[in-house]
């Protein structure tokens, strides 16, 4: 391990099939006013808004609602739930949902008091709150994006075709407590399903290609990318799995709750191209890094040859006997594309919606990071964007 670190993640877990009954728990410890944050009322139609609804009744909470959240939250609905948030003075916001539903009222926590334009504040300058935080609970309903139990928050603003995530500092931006009842997954589309598992891969190799020490979190790296290969494998043959499906739940909350970056310096370049990607044709984020990866990972893996060598060999269990070193990391690739396949996922952005005219463009909105192997420079976005196509 390199560095000096701090690591703080306060957010209590409530995890299984009973876990919904703990809402009674956390409740009592909030003012009156709670704000139900949810999407387009799926929860609706599978029982989990009654269930909500209920304990929330039963706990005497004056509730107001936002729904509608969409899957990459717009800066306009921020405006929209920001308002409904004042006037109902909520003392608790309850996402109920997957990531953007959760990213999105982590937003609004941050955005509800405050003096100036959150756009501008948070994800233009990427400046810290400095105003009265509005706590925030989950109940998740889908696995992938971590937002359970981080500090970050992606909006999308259409009007400039941009797809910002901000990874708050303060670990207060945490939700106060989530809720992750395996069972709330199982009724999820399959491509949302596969979708959610790309995203839960790629947040760990978003932190696992970068650095060259001997690292404890690359070793967990390895172990949760090992679970989420099998047990997708079982999910995508039988989505009512509860094994499987609890297992990549879990997988999903620890790929992303800052444990595996401590003593890293993470890379995030596939993010970046995937919300840029996303910004213009608002496809669905896992399916933006499933387009992006390979190409991206092809273009930088000269630099980083001894972690993809090792990539290929602890995760993919490829035979590195009598080979050279590039062909080794090559095989770990080629066996990551198989099982991208064989899971369903989006390969190209041409299926996404995207064209050629519009690289320039994705490619300008794509912030460059610095933490990988390669740091990148707008011509060799616009390169790997035209071998994603």
């Amino acid at each position: 391990m390199l560095g000096n670190f701090a690591y703080c993640n306060p957010t209590k877990l409530y995890f299984g099939e009973d876990s919904l009954n703990y809402l009674n728990t956390e409740l009592p410890k909030y003012g009156s006013n709670v704000v139900l944050v949810y999407g387009g009322g799926s929860i609706k139609k599978n029982g989990i808004y009654d269930a909500v609804m209920e304990i929330l009744e039963k706990n005497g909470k004056n509730i107001a609602e936002i729904s509608g959240v969409m899957p990459n939250p717009t800066l306009t609905k921020l405006y929209e739930g920001i308002e409904t948030a004042r006037s109902h003075q909520a003392d608790l916001l309850l996402a109920v949902g997957g990531g953007s539903v959760c990213d999105y009222t982590k937003a609004l926590s941050v955005s509800v008091n405050c003096q100036e334009d959150p756009w501008e504040k948070y994800y233009l300058k990427f400046e810290e709150p400095d105003c009265r935080l509005i706590p925030v609970g989950c109940v998740l309903t889908m696995a992938g994006t971590g937002s359970e139990m981080n500090s970050g928050a992606v909006i999308t603003n259409r009007e400039t075709k941009q797809k910002i995530g901000h990874v708050f500092a303060s670990e207060e931006i945490m939700p106060r407590f989530s809720i992750l009842n395996p069972r709330f997954t199982l009724t999820l589309p399959h491509y949302q399903m596969v979708s959610g598992i790309y995203d839960i891969f790629n947040h760990i190799c978003e932190q696992y290609f970068s650095g060259e020490d001997d690292n404890t979190s690359d070793y967990i790296s390895e172990a949760l990318m090992k679970s989420v290969i099998h047990s997708s494998r079982i999910a995508i043959q039988n989505p009512e799995d509860y094994e499987a499906r609890s297992n990549i739940m879990w997988a999903a909350t620890w790929a992303l709750n800052t444990l595996i970056s401590r003593g890293k310096s993470t890379d995030w370049m596939v993010h970046m191209l995937g919300q840029a990607v996303g910004a213009y044709t608002d496809a669905t984020h896992g399916m933006t890094l499933s387009a992006v990866s390979l190409p991206y990972y092809q273009y930088i893996m000269p630099y980083g040859l001894s972690k993809f060598c090792r990539f290929a060999v602890n995760v993919w269990e490829v035979n590195p006997a009598g080979k050279a070193d590039e062909q080794v990391a090559r095989e770990g690739l080629s066996c990551m594309e198989v099982w991208m396949k064989e899971l369903g996922l989006t390969m190209n952005l041409h299926e996404l919606g995207a064209t050629e005219e519009m690289l320039h463009g994705i490619a300008n909105g794509t912030i460059i990071m610095e933490g990988g192997y390669k740091v990148l420079n707008h011509d060799e976005v616009l390169e790997i964007l035209k071998n994603s196509l």
